[in-house]
């Protein structure tokens, strides 16, 4: 039993450090909506706010990859996070919308390199036989943060002011990071043997990520068929205001106890996958999360009444974590930690590219036809793609890709 609790260490401290900084995410989203409303009285800026993180990534993910791999990734994820409590501190600061926006792009960028970062990091500090499990409590982590978050930044910007609560916000960043100085450095960097971040260098990468992807069709296969399905809930999402309160006539108030709903139906789903996630294969993992996700924006789609639409948010909210759990542990599983960072940010990028245009496309559509027909094809059209991604993943020959080592006691579930 000590000897298992010991093992758990390293996953427990980095698991605390993405649950923190997962909870100032969350408060910095309240909190940066209200100050740039605040200032400029216009829906237009904010809705801004959500188009600097894709287009953030169309500019960065070319070489950030080029950089992570080369270096240390606990120190670029301590370095992000400082950088990050900083330019929040600043933003209270800001004479005018022009340096908000300038430094809104600075922590797109930081979040631009941690992400591949914590992958890789977390590939390489958490045992294969840990990582399920793992990946499942930290969808708990991240569900969790999106309850409690909002409802801190709130509480503070009550209690205090939207500055404070800010400069509150960025504690949270800092204390993550300290959490970080607890791990192991496992990776051995040479910093003769760094190559220079040059446009020759960002292209030589480029073909080895190709050369991974050629080697290894089926892994790029199926990470790029996850990326394309979910570029429909993300569109869906981008539409989610309007079409509960235009075509299903929901109050704000509705509204936002449906959002609050939907987070307890997925901190729900990521509690029970956290305790029971050894006890179902990768495969099922996947395919369950992934149809009834699906299912549950079809009755989203189809929806009538307040009822009816929480039927649809609770289920995809319950097995979204089922989804996103299985498909982080599959893709840590399979990628390579010497090209993770690369790979990753190149998925990164095809995913930006085509989310900014096919959220834009969307938008059009509904211009063009009723916002129901395009909510509803988009659905329907998701779960086609859903059934036959999910046969390919439960083809029996392609059984290998989803091997893992169970943990003591595991039952799982052929």
């Amino acid at each position: 039993m000590a000897k298992q609790i010991q093992s758990w260490k390293n996953p427990a401290i980095l698991l605390m450090s993405i649950g923190i900084s997962s909870i100032g995410n969350f408060i910095y989203l309240v909190a940066i909506n209200i100050i740039v409303y605040q200032l400029t009285e216009s829906a237009a800026a904010v809705a801004g706010l959500w188009i600097i993180g894709p287009l953030t990534n169309i500019v960065t993910k070319f070489w950030t990859g080029s950089f992570i791999d080369y270096r240390s990734k606990r120190k670029i994820m301590m370095v992000t996070y400082v950088i990050r409590a900083v330019f929040i501190c600043m933003i209270p600061l800001a004479p005018n919308m022009a340096i908000i926006y300038g430094i809104l792009v600075v922590l797109s960028v930081a979040n631009a390199f941690f992400t591949p970062s914590s992958m890789t990091y977390a590939t390489i500090i958490v045992p294969k036989e840990k990582r399920k499990r793992f990946n499942s409590i930290r969808s708990f982590a991240t569900s969790g943060a999106f309850i409690v978050g909002p409802a801190i930044g709130g509480s503070l910007i009550l209690l205090t002011s939207v500055e404070t609560t800010l400069w509150i916000n960025a504690l949270f960043f800092v204390i993550s990071a300290g959490c970080l100085l607890f791990l192991p450095e496992k990776e051995k960097i040479d910093k003769d043997t760094i190559p220079s971040l040059t446009i020759k260098q960002v292209i030589r990468d480029f073909t080895v990520v190709q050369g991974f992807m050629k080697a290894n069709r089926y892994v790029f296969f199926i990470y790029l068929g996850f990326v394309m399905i979910m570029i429909f809930s993300f569109a869906m999402d981008a539409q989610e205001v309007v079409f509960t309160q235009q075509i299903i006539g929901l109050s704000e108030m509705e509204y936002s106890l449906l959002v609050s709903i939907t987070g307890i139906g997925s901190v729900v789903g990521a509690v029970l996958l956290s305790i029971f996630s050894n006890k179902l294969s990768l495969r099922y993992m996947i395919v369950i999360g992934l149809i009834m996700m699906t299912i549950g924006y079809v009755i989203y789609a189809f929806s009538w009444s307040f009822a009816s639409i929480v039927v649809g948010f609770v289920i995809l909210g319950f097995f979204n974590v089922f989804l996103n759990a299985g498909m982080m542990t599959f893709y840590q599983n399979n990628v390579s930690v010497e090209v993770m960072g690369r790979v990753t940010s190149i998925f990164q990028l095809i995913q930006s590219v085509i989310q900014v245009v096919f959220i834009l496309a969307v938008g059009f559509a509904g211009d063009l036809v009723s916002l129901r027909v395009t909510i509803v094809s988009l659905s329907l059209v998701m779960l086609l793609l859903s059934s036959v991604f999910s046969y390919v993943v439960l083809k029996p020959a392609k059984k290998i890709f989803y091997q893992e080592v169970e943990e003591e006691g595991a039952i799982k579930i052929k």
